[in-house]
C-alpha cells in the first residue's frame, strides 16, 4: 500500500520500521473550548488508518493526545473562574463522550501533557547539553533553530519565509525571533512544576515531542495531524526530537485538510465554528461520517448545510435497501468478495475513501435491483457491505434505528401543513383514488418536498 508523505510531497510505499509492528501518533485535541467538527474529523480520520492497516495484518499501536495545559486552557479557566487542572479534566470528559456518541474508536494509548512533564524536562536538560537549547533570565528556556541546519524541511520553507509565519514578541529574551519556548516561566496564579529552571510549566511543541520518546522511543512510523500543524509545530517537533536524537523521527508524515465553513476557514474568531454538540441534535453520527468520507482526506472540506442533508437523503436509501434485504431474504454466511477487494485496492491507495464512498452507489443500485427481482445473493452484498464499510464506522447500526433516526428529526422540521397533505396523500393512495392521490403528491413535490413509499409506511422527504 501506498501512503502520501508530506516530508517528501509524493505517495510511497508503506513500509514500517519494524513490520509487522506499526507505530502512530496523532496531535489531539487542545481542550480549552467544546469540541468542533475539525475535532471529530481529525480523530476520524486516524481511527480509519488504524484500522485499514490492521485489515492489513499489522499490529498497530495508535496514540493520540490531550494538550491539557496551555495559555488558552488558563485563560479559559480563568473566564469561568475554574481551576485550570479541573477545567481541563472536565473538558476532557465531555470530549470523550461526545467522541463515544459519534462512535469513534478509542486509541491504543491516551497521552497527556500534565503527566509527562517530568519527561519534558529531562528532554530540555539534553537539549541543553547539547547546545540545541538555552536558558534566559527569566527562566524561560528555548529551542535554537539555528543550532538546527534541517529546520524547514517539512513545510519547505527557508528562514526568511518562516519568519513570516511565527509571532515575535519583542520583550522576549530570544536569539532569534524562530526560536520557540521549549519551558516557559510561571506566572502569578498559573500552573506549574518546579524545574532546574524555576517554576514554570511546558512550552506546547515539547509536549508531543516528549510524549512520543516516552511512548515509542527515538522513531515512530507514522505521525499525523491537520494540515495546519505543519508549520510551526510538526516543524518544531522534528527539530527537537532530532537534535535529540540524531535520527529521523518519523518516516510518514501525514495531514488531513482543513475544514471550511460556507467557504470561509472555520474559526473562534469568525463565529462560524461547528460545535459537535449541535451536530449531534439533528445529524446521526453515520450522516456526519458519509458526509466527511466524500473527500480525500488530504483535501479541505467544505461545511453548508446541503452537505448533511445530501449525505442524509443518501443513507436513508441505503438503509431502507438494507433493511428490504433483511426483511426479504433469509440470513447467509456468504459475502460478495469483490466488494471487499475493490475496498482494500482504493484504500491501499492513500486511505483513498473518496473512490471507496464512489464505489457505493453502483453496489446499492445493484443491490436494489436485485431486491426487486427476488435475487438471493442481495444478503450475500449486503453482509459484505455492512463487514467492509463498518471499517468506516458505515453501517455498523441497524438500518432500522438509523432510519427511524432520520425519520424523528425530519418530522419535527417538517411543517405541519405539509404532513397533513401528505398523510392525506397517503390515505387516497390507501383507497386506491389514483387521481387525487397523484395530485397532493404533485401538490408537495411543488412546496419542495418529496414522498417515499414503502410497503406499509411512507417518509417526507425535503427536497
Amino acid at each position: 500500500m501506498k501512503i502520501y508523505n508530506t516530508l517528501t510531497r509524493q505517495k510511497q510505499e508503506f513500509v514500517p520500521l519494524h513490520a509487522p509492528n506499526v507505530t502512530m501518533y496523532a496531535c489531539g485535541i487542545t481542550v480549552s473550548g467544546k469540541a468542533h467538527i475539525g475535532h471529530l474529523y481529525q480523530a476520524y480520520i486516524y481511527d480509519i488508518f488504524r484500522k485499514f492497516l490492521e485489515k492489513q495484518g499489522y499490529n498497530v499501536t495508535y496514540a493520540r493526545n490531550y494538550t491539557d495545559i496551555d495559555d488558552k486552557i488558563i485563560a479559559a479557566a480563568n473566564q469561568t473562574h475554574t481551576d485550570a487542572k479541573l477545567y481541563a479534566q472536565q473538558m476532557i470528559q465531555n470530549i470523550d463522550e461526545i467522541m463515544q456518541y459519534f462512535q469513534i474508536d478509542e486509541p491504543n494509548l491516551w497521552l497527556r501533557a500534565t503527566e509527562t512533564v517530568n519527561d519534558i524536562i529531562a528532554f530540555v536538560q539534553t537539549l541543553i547539553r547539547k547546545g540545541h537549547a538555552y536558558v534566559t533570565e527569566n527562566g524561560d528556556v528555548y529551542f535554537s533553530v539555528e543550532s538546527f541546519p534541517g529546520y524547514g524541511k517539512l513545510s519547505n520553507r527557508n528562514t526568511e519565509e518562516s519568519l513570516h509565519g511565527v509571532r515575535i514578541d519583542n520583550d522576549e529574551q530570544k536569539r532569534s525571533p524562530l526560536d520557540f519556548a521549549l519551558w516557559k516561566s510561571a506566572k502569578p496564579g498559573e500552573p506549574s512544576w518546579p524545574s532546574p529552571w524555576g517554576e514554570g510549566r511546558p512550552g506546547w511543541h515539547i509536549e508531543c515531542s516528549a510524549m512520543n520518546l516516552k511512548a515509542f522511543g527515538e522513531q515512530i512510523d507514522i505521525h499525523g495531524g491537520g494540515r495546519d500543524l505543519i508549520f510551526p509545530h510538526h516543524e518544531n517537533e522534528i527539530a527537537q526530537t532530532e537534535a535529540l536524537t540524531g535520527k529521523p523521527f518519523v518516516k510518514y508524515w501525514t495531514h488531513n485538510g482543513l475544514i471550511k465553513v460556507n467557504g470561509q476557514k472555520m474559526s473562534k474568531s469568525l463565529g462560524n465554528s461547528i460545535l459537535l454538540e449541535d451536530l449531534k441534535k439533528r445529524w446521526h453520527p453515520e450522516v456526519v461520517k458519509f458526509a466527511l468520507l466524500q473527500t480525500n482526506y488530504r483535501n479541505d472540506i467544505n461545511i453548508t448545510e446541503s452537505l448533511f442533508e445530501e449525505a442524509e437523503k443518501h443513507m436513508y436509501h441505503f438503509h431502507s435497501i438494507l433493511r428490504d434485504v433483511d426483511q426479504a431474504f433469509a440470513s447467509t454466511l456468504a459475502k460478495n468478495e469483490s466488494i471487499d477487494k475493490e475496498f482494500n485496492e482504493a484504500m491501499a491507495d492513500d486511505f483513498n475513501t473518496a473512490k471507496v464512498v464512489a464505489n457505493l452507489f453502483g453496489y446499492f443500485k445493484t443491490l436494489q435491483q436485485k431486491v426487486k427481482e427476488g435475487d438471493a445473493s442481495a444478503l450475500a452484498d449486503a453482509r459484505a457491505i455492512r463487514q467492509t464499510y463498518g471499517l468506516l464506522g458505515l453501517f455498523i447500526n441497524p438500518s432500522v434505528s438509523v432510519l427511524a433516526f432520520i425519520d424523528a428529526h425530519q418530522k419535527q422540521e417538517i411543517p405541519e401543513e405539509i404532513q397533513q397533505l401528505a398523510e392525506k396523500r397517503w390515505q387516497a393512495k390507501l383507497q386506491k383514488n389514483w387521481a387525487e392521490a397523484d395530485a397532493l403528491r404533485a401538490s408537495l413535490l411543488a412546496k419542495g418536498y418529496e414522498i417515499k413509499d414503502a410497503a406499509t409506511e411512507y417518509t417526507i422527504v425535503k427536497k
